[in-house]
């Protein structure tokens, strides 16, 4: 906790001075670039990776970076949702999965989260993930290659949730809004975006992508 405070702290005495005007702009409202959509993991700092002041990112976190199917659950994410697209105007959503994620090592591996019913709940939203893997995955046996597919298969899982919510739905349908599927690998910095033209994750740096309408395919392993 100290460190916290202690970065508090600074935060005042450096960096708020030094941004004063900034955080002052951002009374009068909000007009965020993008919907950006990550696990809880504290490995991932999307402000970070991006490289985006305050006011620029609208977030949404969660184990596993979880998107339910819209009536499924009635949760802060459909309210996220809805209020980034309907009221903020956001253009772009990015779903953005990692490396190592432990949400989606429990997935894979149930005795992991046994003890964790809460969790064993909530990953249920990711069943046709796991369900992709276990029948369709079967030839990947080393675990590293596994994860990395659960995680790619999980971003584009819950793009296709994304597209049930009506506000995304009535959004994309008048061009106006695009959405991304991202995997970020923490311990190289990379970020590997979705092309739904090649039915790959590539790496994104100087390349611009299109929003992933396109019936998805998983990369060869």
């Amino acid at each position: 906790m100290q460190k916290l405070v202690k970065g508090i702290h600074q935060f005042q005495n450096d960096i708020f001075s030094s941004k004063q005007r900034l955080f002052e702009g951002l009374v009068n409202g909000q007009n965020p670039l993008a919907l950006f959509i990550t696990c809880s993991d504290s490995r991932i700092n999307p402000n970070l990776l991006t490289q985006t002041e305050p006011g620029e990112l609208f977030i949404l976190r969660n184990a596993g970076n979880i998107v339910p199917s819209y009536g499924a659950v009635e949760g802060g994410e459909a309210a996220t949702i809805e209020y980034a697209v309907s009221v903020l105007g956001v253009k772009d959503i990015v779903i953005c999965g990692h490396s190592h994620c432990g949400a989606m090592g429990g997935l894979i591996d149930p005795s992991l989260i046994e003890k964790l019913p809460a969790v064993q709940s909530w990953l249920s939203h990711s069943e046709s993930t796991r369900r992709i893997i276990e029948e369709n995955y079967a030839h990947i046996t080393d675990a590293t290659a596994r994860l990395t597919a659960t995680v790619e298969e999980n971003v584009l899982v819950q793009l296709e949730h994304l597209r049930t919510h009506p506000s995304v739905a009535a959004a994309t349908g008048r061009n106006e809004l695009n959405l991304h599927g991202w995997v970020y690998q923490f311990e190289t910095g990379k970020v590997f975006g979705y092309h739904p033209q090649e039915g790959q994750f590539a790496p994104i740096e100087g390349t611009s992508f299109a929003s992933p309408s396109a019936t998805r395919e998983l990369p060869p392993i």
